[in-house]
Protein backbone atom coordinates (compact mmCIF):
# COMPACT_ATOMS: atom_id res chain seq x y z
CA UNK A 1 0.00 0.00 0.00
CA UNK A 2 1.48 3.36 -1.06
CA UNK A 3 -1.17 5.72 0.25
CA UNK A 4 -0.36 9.41 -0.34
CA UNK A 5 3.06 8.76 -1.96
CA UNK A 6 3.30 8.76 -5.74
CA UNK A 7 5.59 6.30 -7.51
CA UNK A 8 8.45 8.73 -8.19
CA UNK A 9 8.53 9.87 -4.56
CA UNK A 10 8.34 6.29 -3.32
CA UNK A 11 11.23 5.26 -5.58
CA UNK A 12 13.28 8.23 -4.38
CA UNK A 13 12.75 7.22 -0.75
CA UNK A 14 13.80 3.64 -1.52
CA UNK A 15 17.01 4.99 -3.07
CA UNK A 16 17.68 7.27 -0.07
CA UNK A 17 17.17 4.35 2.32
CA UNK A 18 19.54 2.18 0.27
CA UNK A 19 22.23 4.88 0.40
CA UNK A 20 22.34 5.07 4.21
CA UNK A 21 24.66 2.06 4.88
CA UNK A 22 27.28 3.41 2.45
CA UNK A 23 27.14 6.88 4.06
CA UNK A 24 27.57 5.29 7.50
CA UNK A 25 30.56 3.31 6.21
CA UNK A 26 32.21 6.41 4.71
CA UNK A 27 31.65 8.41 7.89
CA UNK A 28 33.18 5.70 10.08
CA UNK A 29 36.28 5.55 7.86
CA UNK A 30 36.91 9.31 7.77
CA UNK A 31 39.64 10.93 9.86
CA UNK A 32 38.25 14.08 11.45
CA UNK A 33 41.74 15.49 12.07
CA UNK A 34 42.79 15.34 8.41
CA UNK A 35 39.83 17.27 6.96
CA UNK A 36 37.41 18.79 9.45
CA UNK A 37 35.26 20.44 6.76
CA UNK A 38 34.77 17.19 4.80
CA UNK A 39 33.95 15.31 8.00
CA UNK A 40 31.42 17.95 9.07
CA UNK A 41 29.76 17.82 5.64
CA UNK A 42 29.54 14.01 5.74
CA UNK A 43 28.19 14.06 9.31
CA UNK A 44 25.51 16.56 8.23
CA UNK A 45 24.62 14.38 5.23
CA UNK A 46 24.33 11.34 7.50
CA UNK A 47 22.05 13.25 9.87
CA UNK A 48 19.79 14.47 7.03
CA UNK A 49 19.55 11.07 5.33
CA UNK A 50 18.91 9.30 8.66
CA UNK A 51 16.02 11.67 9.37
CA UNK A 52 14.45 10.95 5.95
CA UNK A 53 14.88 7.18 6.37
CA UNK A 54 13.32 7.28 9.84
CA UNK A 55 10.22 9.03 8.45
CA UNK A 56 10.01 6.60 5.50
CA UNK A 57 10.22 3.60 7.83
CA UNK A 58 7.49 5.10 10.01
CA UNK A 59 5.34 5.52 6.87
CA UNK A 60 5.92 1.88 5.90
CA UNK A 61 5.09 0.67 9.41
CA UNK A 62 1.81 2.61 9.49
CA UNK A 63 0.81 1.26 6.08
CA UNK A 64 1.63 -2.26 7.23
CA UNK A 65 -0.58 -1.81 10.31
CA UNK A 66 -3.42 -0.57 8.07
CA UNK A 67 -3.02 -3.54 5.70
CA UNK A 68 -3.00 -6.04 8.60
CA UNK A 69 -6.07 -4.43 10.20
CA UNK A 70 -7.94 -4.44 6.86
CA UNK A 71 -7.17 -8.12 6.38
CA UNK A 72 -8.36 -8.96 9.89
CA UNK A 73 -11.47 -6.82 9.37
CA UNK A 74 -12.38 -8.80 6.25
CA UNK A 75 -11.97 -12.18 7.99
CA UNK A 76 -13.62 -11.22 11.28
CA UNK A 77 -17.31 -12.02 11.88
CA UNK A 78 -17.64 -10.49 15.34
CA UNK A 79 -19.08 -6.98 14.96
CA UNK A 80 -17.35 -5.65 18.06
CA UNK A 81 -13.94 -6.82 16.79
CA UNK A 82 -14.69 -5.45 13.33
CA UNK A 83 -15.40 -2.09 14.94
CA UNK A 84 -12.01 -2.17 16.73
CA UNK A 85 -10.18 -2.95 13.48
CA UNK A 86 -12.08 -0.12 11.78
CA UNK A 87 -10.90 2.25 14.50
CA UNK A 88 -7.27 1.11 14.07
CA UNK A 89 -7.52 1.69 10.30
CA UNK A 90 -9.07 5.13 10.75
CA UNK A 91 -6.53 6.27 13.36
CA UNK A 92 -3.57 5.17 11.25
CA UNK A 93 -4.90 6.80 8.10
CA UNK A 94 -5.19 10.09 9.99
CA UNK A 95 -1.44 9.88 10.71
CA UNK A 96 -0.51 9.60 7.04
CA UNK A 97 -1.25 13.13 5.79
CA UNK A 98 1.00 15.01 8.24
CA UNK A 99 3.65 12.29 7.91
CA UNK A 100 3.74 12.54 4.11
CA UNK A 101 4.04 16.33 4.46
CA UNK A 102 7.01 15.84 6.80
CA UNK A 103 8.60 13.43 4.31
CA UNK A 104 8.23 15.92 1.45
CA UNK A 105 9.72 18.72 3.56
CA UNK A 106 12.63 16.46 4.57
CA UNK A 107 13.41 15.90 0.88
CA UNK A 108 13.65 19.62 0.12
CA UNK A 109 17.21 20.86 -0.54
CA UNK A 110 18.72 21.92 2.78
CA UNK A 111 20.13 25.36 3.44
CA UNK A 112 23.67 24.44 4.58
CA UNK A 113 23.64 27.31 7.08
CA UNK A 114 20.39 26.40 8.87
CA UNK A 115 22.14 24.82 11.86
CA UNK A 116 24.62 27.66 12.32
CA UNK A 117 24.81 30.37 14.96
CA UNK A 118 24.09 33.87 13.67
CA UNK A 119 25.49 37.37 13.75
CA UNK A 120 22.74 39.99 13.74
CA UNK A 121 23.46 43.57 12.64
CA UNK A 122 20.92 46.32 13.31
CA UNK A 123 21.45 49.82 11.88
CA UNK A 124 19.29 52.93 11.59
CA UNK A 125 17.78 53.77 8.20
CA UNK A 126 15.49 56.69 7.38
CA UNK A 127 14.18 58.63 10.38
CA UNK A 128 17.16 60.30 12.03
CA UNK A 129 17.60 59.89 15.78
CA UNK A 130 14.24 58.13 16.13
CA UNK A 131 15.56 55.40 13.81
CA UNK A 132 18.65 55.11 16.03
CA UNK A 133 16.39 54.67 19.09
CA UNK A 134 14.38 52.04 17.18
CA UNK A 135 17.63 50.09 16.69
CA UNK A 136 17.81 49.66 20.47
CA UNK A 137 14.18 48.54 20.68
CA UNK A 138 14.72 45.86 18.06
CA UNK A 139 17.85 44.68 19.87
CA UNK A 140 15.78 44.27 23.07
CA UNK A 141 13.10 42.39 21.09
CA UNK A 142 15.58 39.87 19.68
CA UNK A 143 17.37 39.52 23.01
CA UNK A 144 14.07 38.68 24.73
CA UNK A 145 13.14 36.24 21.96
CA UNK A 146 16.52 34.52 22.39
CA UNK A 147 15.96 34.29 26.15
CA UNK A 148 12.52 32.76 25.61
CA UNK A 149 14.12 30.23 23.23
CA UNK A 150 16.95 29.47 25.71
CA UNK A 151 19.54 30.74 23.20
CA UNK A 152 22.79 32.43 24.25
CA UNK A 153 23.25 36.09 23.25
CA UNK A 154 26.73 37.61 22.91
CA UNK A 155 27.11 41.36 22.24
CA UNK A 156 29.81 42.00 19.62
CA UNK A 157 29.68 45.74 18.97
CA UNK A 158 27.30 48.37 20.35
CA UNK A 159 27.88 51.92 19.12
CA UNK A 160 25.89 54.69 20.77
CA UNK A 161 24.47 57.60 18.81
CA UNK A 162 24.31 61.19 20.10
CA UNK A 163 20.81 61.22 21.67
CA UNK A 164 20.26 57.89 23.36
CA UNK A 165 19.99 55.66 20.33
CA UNK A 166 22.47 53.45 18.50
CA UNK A 167 24.29 53.91 15.20
CA UNK A 168 25.06 50.18 15.09
CA UNK A 169 24.46 47.03 17.13
CA UNK A 170 26.06 43.71 16.23
CA UNK A 171 25.48 40.63 18.37
CA UNK A 172 25.71 36.84 18.14
CA UNK A 173 23.00 34.33 18.99
CA UNK A 174 24.20 30.81 19.62
CA UNK A 175 22.22 27.57 19.48
CA UNK A 176 21.57 24.77 17.01
CA UNK A 177 19.18 25.83 14.27
CA UNK A 178 19.16 29.56 15.09
CA UNK A 179 19.75 30.63 11.47
CA UNK A 180 16.85 28.49 10.22
CA UNK A 181 14.52 30.57 12.42
CA UNK A 182 16.02 34.05 12.26
CA UNK A 183 17.04 34.31 8.61
CA UNK A 184 13.56 35.59 7.74
CA UNK A 185 14.09 38.60 10.06
CA UNK A 186 16.52 40.17 7.59
CA UNK A 187 15.16 43.34 6.02
CA UNK A 188 13.77 46.77 6.85
CA UNK A 189 11.64 47.08 10.00
CA UNK A 190 9.36 50.13 10.00
CA UNK A 191 8.04 51.77 13.17
CA UNK A 192 5.15 54.25 13.33
CA UNK A 193 4.91 56.13 16.63
CA UNK A 194 5.16 59.50 18.37
CA UNK A 195 8.83 60.05 19.28
CA UNK A 196 9.62 61.08 22.87
CA UNK A 197 11.34 64.15 21.45
CA UNK A 198 8.24 65.22 19.47
CA UNK A 199 6.45 68.06 21.26
CA UNK A 200 3.55 68.23 18.77
CA UNK A 201 2.52 64.61 19.31
CA UNK A 202 2.80 63.73 15.62
CA UNK A 203 3.34 60.17 14.46
CA UNK A 204 6.71 59.63 12.76
CA UNK A 205 7.74 56.76 10.54
CA UNK A 206 11.28 55.43 10.96
CA UNK A 207 13.27 52.47 9.69
CA UNK A 208 15.97 50.18 11.05
CA UNK A 209 17.59 47.51 8.90
CA UNK A 210 18.35 44.03 10.20
CA UNK A 211 20.95 41.74 8.65
CA UNK A 212 21.12 38.10 9.78
CA UNK A 213 24.39 36.38 8.89
CA UNK A 214 25.21 32.72 9.54
CA UNK A 215 28.37 32.71 11.63
CA UNK A 216 31.24 31.22 9.65
CA UNK A 217 33.83 28.92 11.17
CA UNK A 218 37.42 29.01 9.97
CA UNK A 219 36.77 25.75 8.10
CA UNK A 220 33.93 27.48 6.18
CA UNK A 221 35.95 30.46 4.97
CA UNK A 222 39.68 30.39 4.27
CA UNK A 223 41.01 33.95 4.51
CA UNK A 224 44.48 34.68 3.19
CA UNK A 225 46.16 37.06 5.66
CA UNK A 226 47.89 38.73 2.68
CA UNK A 227 44.41 39.84 1.53
CA UNK A 228 43.86 41.85 4.71
CA UNK A 229 44.74 45.46 5.51
CA UNK A 230 44.61 46.00 9.28
CA UNK A 231 44.49 49.53 10.74
CA UNK A 232 44.46 50.42 14.43
CA UNK A 233 43.17 53.65 15.95
CA UNK A 234 41.77 55.12 19.15
CA UNK A 235 38.16 54.19 19.86
CA UNK A 236 35.61 57.00 20.08
CA UNK A 237 32.21 57.53 21.66
CA UNK A 238 29.13 59.60 20.69
CA UNK A 239 30.08 62.83 18.95
CA UNK A 240 33.51 61.47 18.11
CA UNK A 241 35.11 62.11 21.48
CA UNK A 242 38.03 59.84 22.32
CA UNK A 243 37.25 57.26 25.00
CA UNK A 244 40.58 55.43 24.91
CA UNK A 245 44.15 56.61 25.17
CA UNK A 246 45.58 53.62 23.28
CA UNK A 247 45.16 52.43 19.71
CA UNK A 248 42.85 49.52 20.61
CA UNK A 249 40.19 49.92 17.91
CA UNK A 250 40.69 47.79 14.79
CA UNK A 251 39.61 48.25 11.18
CA UNK A 252 40.09 45.33 8.77
CA UNK A 253 39.76 45.73 5.01
CA UNK A 254 39.39 42.60 2.85
CA UNK A 255 41.21 43.82 -0.25
CA UNK A 256 39.73 41.41 -2.88
CA UNK A 257 36.10 42.28 -2.00
CA UNK A 258 36.51 45.75 -0.48
CA UNK A 259 34.60 44.68 2.64
CA UNK A 260 35.51 46.80 5.67
CA UNK A 261 34.87 45.75 9.27
CA UNK A 262 35.70 47.74 12.39
CA UNK A 263 35.42 46.96 16.08
CA UNK A 264 36.19 49.15 19.10
CA UNK A 265 34.12 47.81 21.99
CA UNK A 266 36.91 45.91 23.73
CA UNK A 267 39.86 47.52 25.53
CA UNK A 268 42.26 45.01 23.99
CA UNK A 269 43.38 45.41 20.38
CA UNK A 270 43.60 41.60 20.08
CA UNK A 271 40.01 41.11 21.26
CA UNK A 272 38.75 43.77 18.83
CA UNK A 273 40.64 42.07 16.00
CA UNK A 274 39.14 38.68 16.89
CA UNK A 275 35.62 40.12 16.90
CA UNK A 276 36.23 41.97 13.61
CA UNK A 277 37.46 38.73 12.03
CA UNK A 278 34.27 36.94 13.14
CA UNK A 279 32.15 39.62 11.46
CA UNK A 280 34.32 39.54 8.33
CA UNK A 281 34.08 35.73 8.04
CA UNK A 282 30.28 35.90 8.36
CA UNK A 283 30.01 38.60 5.69
CA UNK A 284 32.32 36.72 3.31
CA UNK A 285 30.27 33.54 3.81
CA UNK A 286 27.11 35.52 3.02
CA UNK A 287 28.75 36.88 -0.16
CA UNK A 288 29.62 33.34 -1.26
CA UNK A 289 26.09 32.11 -0.52
CA UNK A 290 24.52 35.00 -2.46
CA UNK A 291 26.74 34.26 -5.46
CA UNK A 292 25.68 30.61 -5.37
CA UNK A 293 22.00 31.60 -5.01
CA UNK A 294 22.32 34.03 -7.93
CA UNK A 295 23.69 31.25 -10.11
CA UNK A 296 20.77 28.97 -9.21
CA UNK A 297 18.14 31.66 -9.72
CA UNK A 298 19.27 34.90 -11.32
CA UNK A 299 15.97 36.62 -10.69
CA UNK A 300 16.08 36.05 -6.92
CA UNK A 301 17.83 38.49 -4.58
CA UNK A 302 18.15 38.39 -0.83
CA UNK A 303 19.11 41.72 0.64
CA UNK A 304 18.46 43.91 3.62
CA UNK A 305 17.17 46.73 1.46
CA UNK A 306 17.96 50.39 1.16
CA UNK A 307 16.58 51.49 4.54
CA UNK A 308 13.97 53.74 2.93
CA UNK A 309 10.45 53.99 4.40
CA UNK A 310 8.83 52.29 1.40
CA UNK A 311 11.23 49.36 1.63
CA UNK A 312 9.96 47.26 4.51
CA UNK A 313 9.23 43.69 5.57
CA UNK A 314 7.34 44.48 8.78
CA UNK A 315 5.56 47.49 10.30
CA UNK A 316 5.17 48.14 14.04
CA UNK A 317 2.30 50.59 14.68
CA UNK A 318 2.14 51.89 18.25
CA UNK A 319 -1.18 53.74 17.98
CA UNK A 320 -3.10 50.63 16.90
CA UNK A 321 -1.02 48.14 18.94
CA UNK A 322 -0.44 46.38 15.60
CA UNK A 323 2.42 44.48 13.95
CA UNK A 324 2.11 43.55 10.27
CA UNK A 325 4.41 41.31 8.23
CA UNK A 326 3.97 42.38 4.62
CA UNK A 327 5.49 39.24 3.07
CA UNK A 328 2.82 36.88 4.41
CA UNK A 329 0.01 39.39 5.08
CA UNK A 330 -0.06 38.52 8.77
CA UNK A 331 -1.18 41.19 11.26
CA UNK A 332 -1.21 40.69 15.03
CA UNK A 333 -2.71 43.14 17.51
CA UNK A 334 -0.17 42.56 20.25
CA UNK A 335 2.66 45.02 19.75
CA UNK A 336 3.72 44.95 23.41
CA UNK A 337 4.12 41.18 23.43
CA UNK A 338 6.02 41.16 20.13
CA UNK A 339 8.47 43.81 21.36
CA UNK A 340 8.90 41.67 24.48
CA UNK A 341 10.16 38.84 22.29
CA UNK A 342 6.92 37.02 21.43
CA UNK A 343 7.92 36.43 17.79
CA UNK A 344 6.91 32.78 17.45
CA UNK A 345 3.74 33.37 15.42
CA UNK A 346 5.59 35.45 12.83
CA UNK A 347 8.61 33.15 12.61
CA UNK A 348 6.52 29.95 12.44
CA UNK A 349 4.32 31.48 9.72
CA UNK A 350 7.37 32.61 7.71
CA UNK A 351 8.98 29.16 7.98
CA UNK A 352 5.70 27.50 6.89
CA UNK A 353 5.27 29.92 3.99
CA UNK A 354 8.82 29.23 2.83
CA UNK A 355 8.25 25.47 3.04
CA UNK A 356 4.95 25.74 1.15
CA UNK A 357 6.50 27.68 -1.73
CA UNK A 358 9.43 25.27 -1.94
CA UNK A 359 7.05 22.27 -1.85
CA UNK A 360 5.08 23.81 -4.71
CA UNK A 361 8.28 24.04 -6.72
CA UNK A 362 9.15 20.45 -5.79
CA UNK A 363 5.76 19.22 -6.99
CA UNK A 364 6.19 21.11 -10.27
Amino acid sequence: MRSKLDNSLHEKLIAVEASLPEIEKQLSEMDISSDQKAYAEMAKKHSDVSAIVELFREWKEINLEIADAEELFQSESDEEMKSEFEEIISENKLKLNPLVQKIKISLLPKDPSDDKDVLVEIRPGAGGEEAAIWVGDLYKMYTRFAERSLWKVEPIEITDSDMGGYSKIIFAIKSKGVYSKLKFEAGAHRVQRVPKTESQGRVHTSIATVAVLPEAEEVDINIDQNDLKVDVYRSSGPGGQSVNTTDSAVRITHIPTGLVVSCQDEKSQLQNKEKAMRILRARLLKVEQEKAAAERAKDRKEQVGSGERSDKIRTYNYKDNRVSDHRINLTLKKLDQVLDGDLDEFIDALVSDNEASRLANLDE
